[in-house]
This record gives structure tokens, sequence and C-alpha cells, in this order.
């Protein structure tokens, strides 16, 4: 029996394990299918707090993990695949062992939607990105191209062009799911340039290890050409890691926790932290600092709960 476990060891889930294991509640993290979660895919952060020459995604979240197992946090291998929060102590299946826990720190996170290319992985971090407010500095007066057809595409395309040359926004259809106001906005941008009906077949790095064109297909007339460019962003949508709890928890429709307020769920006892529950900031600091908010109010629930 826990006292609290941490599902997701992200900026997130490893802020609630270090927060958890000061208040001396000896969390258990498991550590999910992303350990490190997305920070483990970037090369440079350059804007978390602290940081004055930077330092790399791993090593960020190495340190956060280090410094909570320092206080006494645990961590374990592997993935929660089911749970019954329908009744205390809350029960997790995490890959076939049984876990149980009189609290639960839901930080699973959000993973990008890509392509699906082998190219595409092979090159994340290095060129590929699916974070324009982490990674769009290091293309100042670069070619960038922007994958998507809603409105995180188009506010990323024109956060962008404050650093790119130029900015392609590629999308497969020829209409747009992005809202009208959204769209003007970009259209009205003369950086942004425009290429649909299109799919991208191939990124390319040249043998350099790092992107330096794309190979893209004419969906109408079959045409192949390159193009190139030396950033590449992905805008087509994040999915949230909550399979494993639904019909347990109030989720909306596309998979997010809903919150009760604070850092609460619709189980009391059951907190979120992190982009599981945040489809809007997505930064590694407001996921350190959901981390934050989930253990101090799971230390709370617990101290209450002992009165």
């Amino acid at each position: 029996m826990r006292n609290v476990v941490i599902l997701g060891s992200g900026c997130a889930g490893n802020t609630a394990a270090l927060y958890s294991a000061r208040a001396n509640l000896q969390p258990l993290v498991v550590s999910g299918h992303e350990p490190g979660g997305q920070l483990s895919l970037t090369t440079l952060v350059e804007n978390f707090p602290g940081f004055p020459d930077g330092i790399n995604g791993p090593d960020l979240v190495e340190n956060i993990k280090q410094q909570a197992q320092h206080f006494g946090a645990e961590y374990m291998h592997g993935t929660v695949t089911g749970v019954d929060f329908s009744r205390r102590p809350f029960r997790l299946d995490a890959d076939g062992t049984w876990l149980e826990a009189r609290a639960v720190i839901i930080a699973t996170g959000a993973s990008a939607r890509w392509l699906g290319l082998p190219s595409e992985q092979k090159l994340i971090g290095h060129g590929v990105s699916s974070c324009a407010t982490c990674d769009g500095f290091f293309y100042r007066g670069k070619k960038i191209m922007v994958v998507g057809g809603g409105d995180s595409a188009m506010e990323e395309a024109i956060f962008l062009t404050r650093f790119g040359s130029e900015v392609t926004v590629i999308h497969r259809r020829d209409e747009f799911r992005a809202s009208r106001i959204m769209l003007d906005r970009a259209r009205a941008n003369p950086k942004i340039k425009w290429l649909t009906s299109t799919v991208v077949e191939e990124i390319l790095d040249g043998g350099t290890g790092v992107v330096t064109g794309v190979r893209l297909r004419h969906l109408k007339d079959g045409r192949s050409w390159e193009q190139a460019v030396d950033g590449f962003f992905l805008a087509i949508g994040h999915r949230p890691n909550t399979a494993a709890f639904k019909g347990q928890i109030d989720l909306d429709p596309d998979g997010y926790i809903l919150t009760k307020g604070g850092a609460r769920t619709s189980v009391e006892g059951v907190f979120h932290a992190g982009d599981v529950q945040d489809r809007v900031y997505r930064q590694a600091i407001t996921a350190a600092g959901a981390g934050c908010m989930a253990a101090i109010e799971a230390e709370r629930f617990l101290e209450a709960e002992a009165h």
C-alpha cells in the first residue's frame, strides 16, 4: 500500500515526486511508456528559468528525478494499463503488477501526433519539432515548414514568422479546419506561403543528421518534388495518454482530463498534473508547476483523512 502513486516521469510527474517525497509521503513513480515525457525528445531547452545557457531536455528531467530520489521517491519502469478508482484504496495495474494507493497523481502527458515517417523519428530534435514555442528561436532567418490545417497550425505558423525568413504551411486538403479568424490572420501574414493538397513523403537530411529539406507530393496531379527547409514543425495535434482512465474519471471528448479546480479530478483523491489536462500551454515550466500543485493537494487530502 502506497501513500501516493504518481503516473508519468516527465516534468510534471518528477516535480510531483519531489514535493511528495519532501512531504515524507514516500511516493512511487511509474515511469510510463515515454520516460522523461516530451522533454526526452527535445535537445536544448532555453526557456526553463534558472539556466542562463539553456539545458538539454533529457538532462533537465533527469535532474528533477534525481532530486526527487534524494528525498526518497521510488521509481519503477512500466506503464499503468488499467485502474480501479471506484473504491479506496485505489488499484492500479502496472504491466500486470497490481499496486494499491491512498492517492494518485496522473501525469501521463500528451503525445504529439507524428506523420509516422522513419526519417521524422530519426530527426526529432534535429530540425523536426512538435513545439514552436520551444524551438522556434533556433530557426532565426531560416526556412521553416509547418504541417497541419487547424488552429494550432495557424498559431504555430504565425509565431514562427517572428524567426524564420519564410514559413510554408503544408496541408493535405484544400479546406482548413482552422477557425475563420485564425486562417484570415495567417493569410494576412506576408511571410506565410501555402501548399495545399500536398503531403510530405520524406524528410531529408542529406547525410548531415539535421533537416535540410523535404520530399513533397501533390495529391491531385501526383507530382513529386524536393524543397529545401531547415525547420520542420508538426502541428497535427496531441493525444492525451488517458486510455487507462476511460470510465474511471471525467475526460473531455478528446480524452483530456476535466479539471474540478486546482489539481482535482472528478474522483476525490485522484489528481492531475501537466499536459494530460493542459491543452493550452504545454511548457516544461507549467508542467512542473502543475506537478507541485498536485503534490500539495495530495498531501492535504491525505492529511485531512488522517484526522
